[in-house]
């Protein structure tokens, strides 16, 4: 195990690093409203974090990351642009990996507003490339923007595009909810039967010869399901050219300007990715003004899928080669739609990132 004093020195490095870049250093409480996280995420949070409850503030979470508290500090006080950095410790629950540590230290460099959102991507993926650069590592970049922008782009119906979304971060899920869709996946027999039974009966009188209410949802729940239910068995599949574009999209695993000229070609025929395709190469032209090697530089479309859901476009991140069980070192992105959720319609452009100081450490003295 290493020394807690040597990793704080290491973060103390980090965040003077960051606030040399014009950061303004900001701290939060480490207790946070579980509220406000749960509304964001659903109840899949608990599974990630800490909740305990207070008999006068309800119920609170350890700190399971910066992003969410720094950005309700920001829309708060709605002075932009700004630029920030932090360091202290986060908590995640571990049920799985008893080797992963369940409490570490994140240093990190948040960026809001600007008038060219490719330029903050650029500066802020460079500033790390540059922090990290004496390691070595593999940068994995992509785009959550151009799944979101693919799926609108369905010719189906608004709830299976908003279902698809909502499922984006899920990427079984998402693969479940596109065979369905895309009339792949057979109906199973008990819903046909439920189907066959609303559609001589009705669904009032399925709901009354079902068993008596249990759980959480109630009877209008229900009925709201069922009716979804047959809308959507009545619904044409999403056709076979649609759902091959997106499969081919989120199967892009290339260098960046070779990812680029693949989504160009599928713009032509999925003509809603074309502004994402834009912003993209406007992020590379502006990377490259950094000085970071374009040529070279990975890019997935399905990558950051597994992280928060609050990323909605620009995505990166910086791994050791040769480790793959190690965590990323650094991994951030952009959250637009963040801001505009905690700043209560009110929205800014931002991006930003996180760096753990004691992977940076080990790996440091791995190389001396």
């Amino acid at each position: 195990m290493q020394d807690k004093g040597r990793i704080l020195a290491q973060a103390e490095r980090l965040h003077v690093f960051f606030r040399g870049a014009g950061a303004e250093p900001v701290q939060t409480a480490i207790l946070q409203p579980a509220e406000t996280l749960l509304d964001l995420y659903g109840e899949d949070i608990r599974a990630r974090a800490y909740v305990t409850s207070d008999a006068l503030r309800g119920e609170q979470m350890l700190r399971p990351d910066f992003t969410v508290p720094v950005v309700q500090m920001h829309m708060d006080s709605a002075a932009d642009p700004a630029r920030y950095t932090y360091c202290g410790e986060v908590f995640r629950r571990q049920e799985r990996d008893p080797a992963r540590p369940n409490e570490y230290i994140q240093v990190g460099y948040e960026l809001f507003g600007g008038e060219s959102p490719a330029e903050a991507d650029a500066e802020v993926f460079a500033l790390f490339s540059e922090a990290l650069s004496p390691l070595d590592l593999r940068a994995a970049t992509g785009d959550i923007g151009l799944i979101l922008a693919a799926v609108d782009g369905l010719s189906t119906t608004d709830k299976r595009k908003a279902a698809l979304r909502r499922h984006v971060w899920r990427p079984r899920r998402f693969r479940a909810l596109l065979e369905r869709f895309a009339g792949r996946t057979p109906v199973p027999e008990s819903r046909k039967r439920l189907l066959a039974e609303i559609e001589t009966h009705g669904v009032e009188a399925v709901l009354n010869a079902a068993a008596p209410e249990i759980g959480l949802r109630s009877r209008a729940d229900v009925a709201y399901r069922l009716y979804a239910l047959v809308q959507d068995a009545a619904e044409p599949p999403v056709s076979t050219g649609e759902t091959e574009l997106l499969e081919d999209l989120l199967s892009i695993r290339e260098t960046s300007v070779h990812a680029l000229a693949h989504l160009r070609d599928i713009a032509v025929d999925l003509k809603t990715i074309g502004p994402a395709v834009d912003r993209m190469q406007a992020r590379l032209d502006a990377l490259a003004g950094q000085g970071i090697d374009v040529d070279l530089l990975d890019f997935e479309a399905s990558y950051g899928r597994t992280t928060m859901e609050y990323y909605d476009g620009f995505v990166f991140g910086f791994y050791a080669e040769g480790q793959p069980g190690l965590p990323p070192v650094a991994t951030g992105g952009r959250y637009d739609a963040l801001t505009r959720i905690l700043g209560r319609g009110r929205e800014v452009p931002a991006v930003g990132g996180v760096v753990r100081p004691e992977l940076v450490l080990s790996l440091t003295e791995a190389l001396a």
